[in-house]
């Protein structure tokens, strides 16, 4: 087995993208040694130890100075300056077949000149294998790296950096020893796009289930408390959510809906909001701290994700936070889009309402308010579905034989 891996995403240790450093911190129960590799510095951190321990460990890329970046291109040419000008060789191909001129081609350059940072990492530190997390920016910095350090590389693609961001998606997959990706709906996807079935593998998200305990939600109130979590943007659909809350409202249904996040799109929503006279029944909660998620949901009776297709073709992969919901046993509802269906089957472990279609989401709502016979079993049933298939230890295992 693999003793030394290397990671790199965006930002690490970042409460946005939580899935990255579990996976790093259930790796490192294994007795793997990880050098942790960020592109940005994390704007959000869990006050956790392990995090904050992870944070100190790890080497942020676009901290540093030009200058810095040069004299480590100049390093890794002296020690091996046939596989600088092979992966050089590489860089110029990729820009030609994006077009000379074009933004994205200065972009592939710099990526090329921060990729010499990450090699000599990767050389210093003996690093036997680097996987990363989304198939953009970091992936274009890490294939270039691990040509320039002679080692093998894996990528995760997600969402964003399928459906929005798809540049150079076959050079990355040839060149990779796998592509990963988190559902059956992007691994179908990559295929149309690539035409290279083999190489594409499917390693879903995880959550670590001994942090989060299962009990039946169940509450005296006839007042039913409906949360939703995510950031205030089109695809997490909040106006879909909106629009059916008026629907139940106007249907005389008691309920307050709670919404944490923040975005974009807040004053926007809170504006909608009071359009449709609901201050009283809709609730903005802002960020909510990644320590408090946990609680927060759980004192919930319903979790909505109303997810959608935004007007860039952006979607969301399988949200994190649904299988946090699910595996608590709180009932959820989320929509028919991308690889959501393959966690939540309708009507068996949630249920799922049509996407950007309010009376549909409405219906779903309603559904779970006046099926509390079933929900027991459901909420069961969907907590099973994550310790089969979502369990951190379970995606660490395939994650280590992909390696």
């Amino acid at each position: 087995m693999l003793k030394k891996i290397a990671y790199l995403a965006p930002e690490i240790p970042s409460l946005s993208e939580t899935f990255v450093y579990r996976e790093i911190l259930a790796l490192q129960k294994r007795n793997v040694e990880i050098i942790p590799i960020s592109v940005h510095s994390p704007k959000l951190i869990d006050e956790n130890p392990d995090i904050q321990e992870l944070l100190q460990k790890t080497f942020f890329l676009y901290r540093r100075s030009f200058l810095t970046i040069l004299l480590d291109n100049l390093i890794i040419f002296q020690k091996n300056p046939l596989s600088y000008f092979c992966t050089l060789d590489l860089v110029l191909k990729d820009i030609i077949s994006i077009g000379l001129i074009k933004l994205n081609s200065l972009k592939l350059f710099y990526h090329f000149l921060q990729a010499n940072s990450v090699a000599k990492l990767l050389i210093n530190s003996q690093c036997e294998h680097l996987h990363i997390h989304f198939a953009n920016v970091p992936t274009q910095i890490g294939m270039y790296a691990a040509s320039l350090s002679k080692i093998t590389f894996t990528f995760t693609s997600h969402a964003n950096d399928l459906f929005e961001n798809r540049l150079l998606l076959s050079q990355k997959v040839n060149r990779s020893k796998f592509a990963i990706t988190i559902s059956e709906y992007n691994r179908n996807f990559l295929v149309k796009q690539t035409n290279q079935p083999e190489k594409i593998k499917v390693v879903r998200c995880g959550i670590a289930l001994d942090q989060y305990p299962f009990s039946h939600h169940t509450k005296s109130t006839n007042k039913k408390v409906i949360k939703s979590l995510g950031r205030l943007v089109e695809k997490k659909g909040m106006k879909t959510l909106i629009l059916a809350i008026n629907n139940l409202n106007n249907q005389g249904q008691e309920f307050l809906l709670e919404i944490g996040g923040d975005g974009e799109l807040k004053e926007e929503l809170k504006s909608l909001v009071v359009t449709y006279g609901l201050e009283s029944k809709v609730h903005f909660q802002g960020a909510i701290p990644n320590h408090q998620v946990f609680s927060w949901i759980d004192d919930s009776d319903i979790f909505v994700l109303a997810c959608q297709q935004d007007s860039q073709g952006d979607q969301d992969g399988i949200p994190v936070v649904l299988m946090e919901a699910m595996s608590i046993g709180v009932p959820v509802i989320s929509t028919k889009i991308s690889g959501i269906a393959e966690l939540i089957e309708d009507g068996v472990t949630g249920y799922l309402a049509e996407p950007n279609n309010p009376d549909s989401l409405a219906d779903k709502i309603n559904q779970v308010f006046n099926d509390s016979v079933n929900l027991s079993k459901i909420t069961q049933q969907a907590r099973q579905k994550i310790e089969q298939k979502f369990n951190i230890d379970i995606i660490v295992n395939h994650l280590l034989t992909y390696f």
